[in-house]
């Protein structure tokens, strides 16, 4: 991971995160968008990143998704991963986050994000937590405490989540399994 705060800021920071939330296409998937000539849309997603969505949520850090897209395989895929939380087709992130605080009474640095582009600029900068990719926007890479090294779609979301473990002093009791 490159860290554009010190790293010692990030790991205190994610020390406190109750809750994960993901963007989809540029985190969860390499952000292109395939369509079968249907029309019917198709998503690659990682196996790591599942498996990461799977340790974190198993420690009691709840992970969830915000996209401005709606899909059933996204659907499908958050329910295979046990992800309760998936707001799909709002735009307005900011709006969503600031319900989703509310709802669950979570103070902004109980909260990380992992975005790649300028709708998720807004959330990022509110969070306690902040996340890129490396092929996300500069806008968005600046603001970040950090972005990992693995691209979107190919593990990012499993560095991020191995990080949140490894600060939250966890990660050590899935190497014993």
């Amino acid at each position: 991971m490159i860290f554009n705060t010190e790293k010692s800021i990030a790991v205190a920071a994610a020390r406190k995160l109750k809750l994960l939330l993901l963007d989809v296409d540029g985190v969860l998937t390499d952000g292109k968008l395939y369509f079968a000539t249907s029309g019917e849309e198709i998503k690659a997603f990682h196996s790591l990143d599942g498996h990461g969505i799977k340790m974190l949520m198993s420690t009691g850090v709840e992970v969830g998704i915000i996209t401005g897209r709606t899909s059933t395989l996204l659907e499908k895929r958050a329910c295979d991963l046990g992800i309760k939380l998936l707001i799909q087709g709002r735009e307005d992130k900011l709006n969503v986050l600031t319900e989703i605080m509310a709802n669950k009474d979570l103070q902004p640095e109980e909260v990380g994000y992992a975005g790649d582009d300028l709708p998720d600029l807004p959330v990022l900068q509110v969070t306690g937590s902040s996340f890129s990719v490396p092929h996300g926007h500069a806008s968005v890479k600046s603001s970040v405490q950090a972005v990992t090294e693995t691209d979107g779609g190919n593990g990012a979301v499993r560095e991020i989540t191995d990080f949140i473990l490894k600060a939250q002093g966890n990660y050590e009791h899935f190497l014993k399994i």
